[in-house]
């Protein structure tokens, strides 16, 4: 069965999913919502959706949807995925689902009380390329792991951008740090404690960010992110024997993976061609039919939120936040 699903907001990145799900053989889009009917429906004209509803309430007690897509900004992610969950649909909500593992827990305690699927938006941790660093770090293709190194930034010059307005909980680390956080907990697992220092926009979010990881087995984590820096891409995984690296790990680009080795060896292993939100619909639509849970559930969730939380808790206090 083709899972249906309906996009709730009219959000850029609309258009990457609707991509996705035109890659998938398991899931289609077929409606989108706005508290604007005529911005829904110009939303759904350019991407070659069927239907435009002019509220999300209409969407959610659509019989026709099977799914509902939450692409709201940050602030709203938690409310709108559980009315979803109330009208019984399973629910995809772009990432971060929240810095609050509370919001988290009652979200997904609820989806499991109504019988439906919950997952957060990570599409980068869909792609094969992610798949195969994480087995290469697990496999010691770099002896133990010491240090992973990551980075994500770009330039927002709009300061109306919902991006960089604090009333909807933006910046830079709920925007793209996140990803970074991801990547660290993937790798090395869920830290212990967080050192984090930033710069502020005018309206108070973290522009700019870096911040220290402390993992179990004496691995660290450095991560940086920004709003207000060139368009950067980084991942490093550093062993006792080598190093894995990943020019583009974060928008499903497959770079490849570089290996080099202590004692000299390189190779670049090479990454078929994925369209990550594809591969994260398809983990949906598998997950919904029963056929495995969701790569990204409650556990994922809920150590996403409390690193994010940690994170920018020593970044605004200056000092260390154990986990």
């Amino acid at each position: 069965m083709t899972l249906r699903i309906g996009m709730l907001s009219t959000a850029r990145i609309n258009a990457k999913l609707a991509a996705g799900a035109r890659a998938s053989s398991r899931a289609r889009v077929v409606a989108i919502a706005s508290r604007r009917l005529e911005r829904a429906e110009a939303q759904a004209r350019e991407l070659g959706i069927e239907r435009a509803l002019g509220s999300y309430e209409a969407l959610l007690g659509d019989p026709g949807i099977d799914a509902v897509y939450v692409s709201l900004p940050n602030e709203l992610h938690h409310e709108w995925s559980m009315h979803a969950i109330a009208a019984g649909k399973h629910v995809l909500c772009e990432k971060p689902y929240s810095r609050s593992p509370a919001e988290v827990a009652e979200a997904f305690a609820a989806a499991d009380a109504a019988g439906v699927v919950l997952a957060e938006a990570f599409m980068w941790r869909h792609h094969p390329q992610t798949l195969e660093l994480a087995e290469l770090v697990a496999g010691g293709a770099i002896g133990d792991l010491r240090l992973v190194r990551a980075a994500f930034s770009f330039p927002l010059d709009d300061p109306r951008d919902v991006r960089l307005l604090e009333e909807l909980d933006g910046g830079g680390t709920m925007d793209v740090g996140c990803y970074c956080i991801s990547a660290a907990r993937l790798l090395a697992g869920e830290p212990v404690s967080a050192t984090a220092q930033q710069l502020l926009a005018p309206s108070g979010v973290d522009r700019r960010l870096a911040a220290t990881l402390a993992h179990a087995g004496d691995v660290l984590t450095h991560f940086d992110c920004a709003l207000d820096l060139p368009d950067r891409s980084e991942l490093e995984a550093v062993g006792a024997d080598g190093v894995l690296r990943v020019g583009d790990p974060w928008h499903g680009i497959q770079t490849g993976i570089e290996l080099v080795r202590s004692d000299g060896h390189r190779e670049h292993i090479a990454i078929a061609p994925a369209n990550p939100y594809g591969c994260e619909l398809d983990d949906l639509a598998g997950a919904i039919a029963g056929e495995h849970p969701p790569r990204l559930g409650m556990a994922d969730a809920l150590g996403q939120a409390r690193t994010i939380d940690a994170v920018l808790t020593a970044a605004s206090s200056g000092r260390q936040v154990s986990l």
